[in-house]
């Protein structure tokens, strides 16, 4: 059949945000607060195993800092301080997606549109803070795109992050649909992972941080959702000829 809803992710899917996006917003941050911390575009995919922007600070706290380094606040003072440095990285990264230069992936407005079009339903589900999942919307897609998600769930809508399975089930509660009647579109294993255990048929596009994780689990693992002129790659699934992405051939049971 062909899903009631599309329920997108994202950083990484809707956009290329990670690398030059988030992960400046970051060094930016913790030069402000008086940091020697850099991650570096290593650094970053590794930590990007970490969901969540507070949770990834508090890793690297635990896993890079000495524990008694002295620009460092008490141990009791630490998740305060965390939020304070994600709310200053949320501002940055809005400054830095809105100079611009954020373009949507290959297909993903072309998707959108057909979707809107046939009357396919619309969500988002991610783990990005809602201020900068707006910013992402505002500018990769247009001014207005926010209004045509029915539901737009982020950040700590709910108490556990991707991969727990508790932001889909959020989602499909919002829609009142089952998981059989939607398609997600993901970028990462987490991401997979979260969709898969809610029941949720997933197609996966990959990207430079995640193109090594385990897909084995999605129905399709493309290398983007392609166009009629500039179709993508298929590494997992079918899609016809030329390969990319749109209603009539997301078909699945």
């Amino acid at each position: 059949m062909v899903p009631q809803a599309l329920i997108f992710d994202v950083d990484g899917t809707l956009a290329e945000t990670e690398r030059d996006g988030h992960r400046v917003a970051f060094n930016q941050t913790f030069a402000a607060a008086g940091l020697s911390w850099h991650w570096s575009e290593t650094l970053y995919g590794q930590l990007l195993e970490i969901p969540g922007g507070k949770e990834r600070i508090a890793h690297y706290l635990d896993q890079y800092c000495p524990p008694q380094d002295p620009r460092l606040p008490p141990q009791a003072d630490r998740p305060a301080w965390i939020t304070a440095l994600h709310q200053d990285k949320t501002q940055r990264y809005g400054q830095i997606i809105r100079q611009g230069c954020l373009k949507p992936r290959p297909g993903v407005l072309r998707l959108i549109q057909e979707a809107r079009s046939a009357g396919v339903r619309l969500a988002i589900a991610t783990t990005s803070a809602l201020p900068n999942a707006l910013a992402v919307l505002e500018t990769a897609l247009a001014p207005d795109a926010p209004h045509w998600f029915e539901v737009i769930a982020a950040g700590d809508i709910v108490a556990a992050k991707k991969p727990d399975p508790a932001i889909y089930h959020y989602v499909l509660q919002q829609l009142q649909l089952s998981p059989q009647a939607c398609l997600v579109i993901e970028d990462s294993a987490q991401g997979l992972q979260a969709a898969t255990a809610a029941g949720l048929t997933t197609l996966i596009t990959t990207n430079a941080y995640t193109q090594h994780q385990d897909f084995s689990a999605a129905q399709w693992v493309l290398s983007d959702l392609g166009e009629p002129q500039r179709p993508c790659t298929v590494i997992r699934g079918s899609l016809g000829d030329p390969p990319y992405v749109s209603l009539d051939r997301l078909w699945f049971s």
